[in-house]
C-alpha cells in the first residue's frame, strides 16, 4: 500500500505541520460551504496538536469558531469526566482555551445506560446534523496502533463490515473495552483524512501496511479507510518513520 507521508523530526513539528494542514482546510470548507466540520481522534499524539490549536497565536485568532463544528470519531464508554474520556482530553486541551460556541460542540452521549443506547444516540446526532446528506467531514483525524487499530475499529471486530450504521458499540482488547467508533462508511467519505502517528513502536505496522497490495482489502483495520473522494496524508514523527 502506498502511504502518502509527511516525515517531522519531533512530535512538536508534527503536531504543526499537522495544524497547519487542518487552518487550511478550515479556510477553503468555509469559503465553499460556509462551515468546517471535523472528527476528532483521541490519544497523546493528537493532544498536543489541540494544544498548540487552543495557544495564544495564529492557529486560535484565525479560527472562526462561530463556524467550527467537532465531532469524535470514536469515545471511550466512561463519564464525560473521566481521565479516560477523549472529550474530557480535547476539553482540556484546546475546547476550554477557544470561543467555539456549546452548540457547535457535538460529543457522543456516553451518559446513557449502555453503551448500544449511547452508540444509536450519537448515530441519531450525526444524521440530524447532516440531514439528507451523506456524512461528509472536511477533516477526520485518526491515530494508528501497534495491532493497526485506528479509532476504536480494532483488527476481527464485526464493526469493521458494518455498512448501514454510522456509529457502533464495541468492545475492545484494550482499556476501557466498552467503545464507541465511526464506521468506515463514514470515516471513507472524509475529504481529508490525516493520520498522527508518532514513536519507534510504530515502525513495525506501518511496514506491514506498506507491504499491502493496493488490490486487495487491508487486514487492517487503518489500512480499510481509503475515501474514494478524499485525500489520506499520514504525518510521521522521525522515530515513527526510520
Amino acid at each position: 500500500m502506498k502511504l502518502d507521508t509527511r516525515v517531522f523530526p519531533d512530535m512538536d513539528a508534527l503536531s504543526r505541520g499537522a495544524l497547519e494542514e487542518v487552518s487550511d482546510n478550515i479556510r477553503d470548507a468555509i469559503a465553499q460551504r460556509g462551515r468546517f466540520v471535523i472528527a476528532l481522534s483521541g490519544g497523546h499524539t493528537p493532544a498536543k496538536m489541540y494544544s498548540l490549536w487552543g495557544a495564544p497565536g495564529k492557529y486560535r485568532d484565525e479560527t472562526p469558531w462561530d463556524r467550527v463544528h467537532m465531532f469524535w470519531g470514536d469515545e471511550r464508554y466512561v463519564p464525560a469526566d473521566d481521565p479516560l474520556s477523549n472529550y474530557r482530553m480535547t476539553r482540556e486541551t484546546l475546547l476550554s482555551h477557544v470561543p467555539i460556541p456549546a452548540a457547535n460542540i457535538h460529543p457522543a452521549p456516553t451518559s446513557l445506560p449502555t453503551p448500544e443506547k449511547a452508540a444509536g444516540a450519537y448515530d441519531a446526532q450525526v444524521r440530524g446534523f447532516f440531514g439528507a446528506d451523506e456524512p461528509v467531514y472536511d477533516v477526520t483525524l485518526l491515530g494508528l496502533g501497534p495491532e493497526g487499530h485506528t479509532a476504536s475499529l480494532f483488527p476481527g471486530s464485526p464493526a469493521l463490515e458494518e455498512k448501514q450504521r454510522w456509529v457502533v458499540a464495541v468492545q475492545v482488547a484494550a482499556k476501557p473495552p466498552n467503545r464507541l467508533t465511526f464506521t468506515l462508511p463514514v470515516f471513507n467519505r472524509s475529504r481529508n483524512t490525516y493520520f498522527l502517528v508518532a514513536g519507534k513502536d510504530k515502525r513495525e505496522i506501518l511496514a506491514a501496511l506498506r507491504s499491502e497490495p493496493d488490490s486487495q482489502p487491508s487486514q487492517y483495520p487503518a489500512g480499510r479507510v481509503r475515501p474514494a473522494h478524499g485525500r489520506v496524508l499520514w504525518f510521521l514523527d522521525q522515530a515513527a518513520a526510520s
